[in-house]
């Protein structure tokens, strides 16, 4: 029995790509690289979504403060260390947030939307402030309005509240943050998503 090795030249170095054997033709080689480099597909699932989203997120908000040098107030957080804590069960909308006023800004902001009410779901960061030297950790609760488009999930709106830690009970009421850091991360990792450039 032989092998085939498959080789590139870099340089004065040789690298091995792939070795066949006999009944290997490279045909196969190139369908199992073909395979092992498969697109991305953002998942339909809104679930299997927001897991996928989780992991990713602070990475994603880290690198919006980074880049727009957020200030350090007592709603923004200067380093997201977690997220997690995913709920999608809906709350009932209060006077002030009817679900005509949350369908009107998802309708203002996205185009093509396949489904008219906006899916709730509640996640929760842990974040880090520095404030004269010394770390204060804070959870804030988010309340996400997600609308499903023709071409995959979109932010709609954003509300957030901050927590204490570890206590972790709410200290302000919910705020409208649909301009924020996180929301801005979500934005962002969603369109990534949906251009199949998530890491799997």
């Amino acid at each position: 029995m032989f092998k085939i090795l498959i080789i590139f030249l870099v340089g004065n170095f040789i690298f091995p790509i792939k070795v066949a054997s006999a009944g290997e033709t490279l045909s196969d080689v190139r369908e199992i690289s073909s395979i092992q480099k498969a697109k991305f597909v953002c998942p339909n699932d809104l679930e299997t979504l927001i897991q996928l989203l989780l992991r990713d997120l602070p990475s994603y908000a880290n690198r919006v403060i980074r880049r727009s040098k957020l200030t350090v107030v007592s709603y923004e957080s200067s380093y997201v260390i977690l997220a997690g804590r995913p709920e999608f069960e809906p709350l009932p909308l209060g006077a002030g947030r009817s679900e005509s006023a949350i369908s009107s800004a998802s309708e203002s902001k996205q185009a093509g939307s396949s489904e008219d009410d906006p899916r709730q779901v509640f996640i929760t960061t842990l974040e880090r402030n520095y404030s004269s030297g010394q770390a204060v950790q804070l959870q804030h609760y988010h309340w996400l309005f997600l609308t499903k488009t023709e071409s995959g999930w979109r932010l709609a709106m954003m509300f957030s509240r901050l927590g204490t830690y570890p206590a972790g009970s709410p200290t302000l009421p919910p705020r409208d943050n649909s301009n924020g850091a996180i929301a801005e991360a979500i934005s962002t990792w969603l369109r990534d998503c949906r251009a199949g450039t998530v890491r799997q």
